[in-house]
């Protein structure tokens, strides 16, 4: 499975942005998928996640209420909606494909994953 993140960017805070990653695999519709971002200098940790059919998704406490998990197996592709973005979401991106069709919400839980997309978020 490869996986291409895109939409990262430079926004000021209070803006929005959505990531969108295009998945290879013909199983895409089979995992769950994840977000997960990471800071310099810190370690990678879990945004988002949704279940194989999307009936449910999970988020981290510091984005629930602002961000936004989706996906459309007939596209291979998982988005996540951004909005009201505070400097401290600025982070690289990482959208990744879960062992099973549910999520964990550890990187352990993850075998594919993309090459990541800066989002910057200006005060």
């Amino acid at each position: 499975v490869q996986l291409q993140a895109s939409g990262g960017g430079l926004v000021q805070a209070g803006g929005s942005l959505r990531l969108s990653c295009a998945a290879s695999a013909r199983t895409f519709g089979n995992n769950a998928m994840g977000w997960f971002r990471q800071a310099p200098g810190k370690e990678r940790e879990v945004v988002a996640t949704i279940t194989w059919n999307g009936g449910r998704a999970y988020y981290a406490d510091s984005v629930k209420g602002r961000f936004t998990i989706s996906r459309d197996n007939a596209k291979n592709t998982v988005y996540l909606q951004m909005n009201s973005l505070r400097p401290e979401d600025t982070a690289v991106y990482y959208c990744a494909a879960a062992r099973g069709a549910v999520p964990t919400t550890t990187t352990e839980g993850y075998n594919y994953w993309g090459q990541g997309t800066q989002v910057t978020v200006s005060s």
